[in-house]
């Protein structure tokens, strides 16, 4: 460790940007749900109300981790991996998972759904952290590194691809490859997997109706304007209406019945079309601002559990904003990705606000700077 040693106060600018993400979030939910909630259940502020109530559990669970010491978990690696195994398994059996439009994905409890492949991330960002570092010297062996590794990840992907969930499974196989990667992975070895991924990856699109529908609308949204082009092309209508300053807050005319679920994946939409351009870039920032802090938290973590962990974390994170923000922009095919502290759905945000807590007790421990001689 340097000399100085570590300092204990966590990274203030984390909390900021996730604090401002998610008051953003609950303005933009509101505003892209209430004439929807109102329809649907004869109350504006029907989604607002729960969303908070999801904000202010996810927030107290953030605040609790961020003061539980990160090494601890390396105690309950292979309890969190097996309690999520268990939940997605359990999903399947029929009468326990609930399907929404021919998906099972959820677990109900009255008011409250569950959506355990969430949970699932973080686990599995446990479990490579923790394997990794242990496994350090031996990780550009391929029967060392890359398979034990892919076995595990390869499990959960199949059981959430069984929901049917392609979308969160091809985002955990990309954030697999990169931190195993990082983790010192042989290049070549990743890149053979890849090769082998891909047509498995056509198959799966080709001979699925409506996702080889979201792969014509995301070729040409034009050829069928009122079917499989239809959400992508209000997507468009939106971001050009809001110009550089937006029509203004509540303002939106996509909201009104067009853009299909405007509070969930496409909440993007609504807030380009309400704050323009200047909203959009501020989104932007924040994201950055908590990514990047969270990459040189990992960099000066001082032990390898910690930068995997961190890194783990923070490349989901950046992951999903980048695939969300593609999707509605048309730059990547519809995948069903909520955008981390903003879209609707409390899942998503609890476990996200975990990672915060996580990361910023990491920083309550890393080194002065980068390169310190890291513990395994």
């Amino acid at each position: 460790m340097s000399k100085r040693g570590p300092y204990y106060s966590y990274d203030p600018v984390i909390l900021i940007a996730v604090l401002l993400l998610i008051g953003i979030g609950l303005i933009a939910v509101f505003s892209a749900s209430s004439i929807l909630a109102e329809e649907r259940y004869g109350d504006h502020y029907y989604y607002l109300k729960r969303q908070m109530v999801f904000c202010l559990f996810g927030l107290f669970l953030m605040i609790l981790v961020k003061n539980i010491n990160y090494l601890f978990y390396k105690r309950l690696v292979y309890f969190f991996l097996g309690l999520s195994l268990i939940l997605l398994i359990l999903l399947l059996v029929p009468g326990l998972g609930v399907k929404v439009s021919g998906a099972q994905r959820w677990f109900r409890f009255g008011l409250i759904s569950i959506q355990p492949s969430e949970a699932a991330k973080l686990s599995l960002a446990f479990f490579l952290a923790y394997s990794m570092s242990k496994n350090v010297e031996n990780m550009g062996s391929l029967f060392h590194g890359l398979l034990p590794h892919l076995l595990v990840v390869a499990i959960f992907m199949i059981l959430i691809l069984l929901q049917p969930d392609l979308g969160t499974a091809v985002i955990i196989g990309m954030w697999m490859l990169i931190l195993l990667f990082i983790g010192g992975v042989n290049l070549g070895q990743l890149l053979v997997l890849l090769g082998l991924l891909t047509p498995i990856g056509f198959y799966l699109v080709s001979h699925t109706a409506y996702r080889l529908h979201r792969w014509w609308a995301f070729l040409n949204p034009w050829q069928d304007p009122q079917g499989f082009g239809f959400q992508i092309i209000h997507s468009f209508l939106a971001f050009g209406s809001g110009g550089l300053s937006g029509v203004g807050l509540g303002n939106s005319k996509q909201k009104l019945f067009y853009l299909p679920e405007p509070h969930t994946d496409f909440i993007l939409s609504i807030i380009a079309e309400e704050i323009g351009f200047i909203g959009v870039s501020v989104l932007l920032v924040l994201f950055a601002f908590v990514i990047i802090r969270g990459i040189r938290i990992a960099l000066n973590a001082p032990e390898l559990f910690g930068t995997y962990l961190a890194l783990g974390i923070s490349c989901m994170l950046a992951l999903q904003v980048i695939v969300n923000m593609g999707v509605v922009m048309a730059l990547l095919p519809t995948k069903g990705l909520t955008l981390p502290f903003i879209s609707y759905g409390g899942s998503s945000l609890v476990v996200n606000l975990i990672g915060m807590g996580i990361l910023m007790n990491i920083s309550k421990r890393t080194l002065d700077g980068p390169g310190e001689l890291k513990r395994t």
